[in-house]
């Protein structure tokens, strides 16, 4: 059982926070070449789980044992809370600003103790329907009273990455109680590089066009850089590194303070958006988020857990 050092998983949720809001912008100008969602998708967990598997051979082959008891849970994690989450995600993003996808998306952290109270019976403070409001109201704010200039598609999509990402704290939370994150992280993205294959048309994938230089975009527009770079830093900085802290920080967490922690890649996708791809965000918008992110918290804190 690995020793719970709360601040360590503190650090590993920022950090990888930061990363991933950088991948926001990374995955847009991707998708921007012609590239679907679920390519990003399945070269994500690809390159994840290439990396992950020479970890541990490297390390700890005996961690590939699987219990048979164990796989529904994987199952579950890695087709749901990984192929499902990332897909809807990325599609969220290339229909919306990327700040705004990802605060409709961080309104899982809300549904994560409601689920625990539901399914798991645990105890819930009655704060969290404070907090719930304050979420909702947010969004009403953010989407301008009647969603003017937002992509509908992109909204639905976002509110999907939310449901998924519900599954993927909840999952992550309670399949690394009996495994470490390395092959959790092995086995869930197999699972779902397994996933797509059979649901992506992956064939259709056009490869040459990354030997070929691409602009950033946005304020980056000048700046071209070879397509084959931004897919390696999808992969490695983009995918790898954040899922791995990611599953770390809830070994030393609870899902609930991952949840909070994590909602500071809100903040970073908003920062990379307005200062990489040029996205504006109103004040009124501002506010609606502050109002949804203060809701995201009170609503972790109003879950028991030890």
């Amino acid at each position: 059982m690995t020793k719970k050092h709360p601040t360590l998983g503190v650090i590993y949720a920022l950090v990888g926070a930061l990363l991933f809001g950088i991948n926001a912008s990374t995955s847009k100008v991707i998708m921007a070449t012609g590239v679907s969602g679920a390519q990003i998708v399945l070269f994500r967990s690809f390159a994840t789980a290439l990396i992950a598997g020479v970890v541990l051979l490297v390390t700890n082959r005996s961690a590939f044992k699987v219990q048979r008891n164990q796989w529904p849970k994987l199952l579950v994690f890695g087709v749901i809370g990984v192929a499902l989450m990332q897909w809807a995600y990325s599609m969220a993003v290339a229909n919306l600003q990327v700040g705004i996808a990802l605060l409709i998306e961080y309104t899982a952290i809300v549904w994560v103790p409601i689920a625990a109270m539901l399914l798991f019976k645990e105890k819930i403070r009655a704060r969290i329907w404070f907090g719930v409001a304050l979420v909702l109201s947010g969004l009403v704010v953010v989407s301008k009273l009647n969603l003017e200039g937002l992509n509908l598609v992109g909204v639905g999509f976002a509110f999907l990455a939310s449901a998924t990402l519900t599954v993927y704290f909840i999952m992550g939370e309670r399949t690394q109680k009996t495994r470490d994150s390395m092959s959790t992280l092995f086995y869930t993205m197999t699972i779902s590089v397994v996933f797509w294959l059979i649901f992506s048309p992956w064939w259709q994938f056009d490869w040459a066009k990354y030997g070929t230089t691409i602009s950033l975009g946005g304020n980056l527009a000048g700046i071209h850089v070879t397509a084959w770079l931004l897919l390696v830093w999808l992969g490695v900085m983009g995918s790898f590194v954040p899922m791995m802290l990611s599953y770390k920080a809830l070994t030393h967490l609870s899902a609930t303070g991952v949840g909070i922690a994590s909602t500071a890649e809100t903040v970073f996708a908003f920062a990379f958006g307005l200062l990489w791809l040029g996205e504006q965000i109103s004040a009124i918008q501002l506010i609606g988020g502050t109002l949804v992110m203060a809701g995201i918290v009170l609503s972790q804190t109003a879950r028991n857990v030890s």
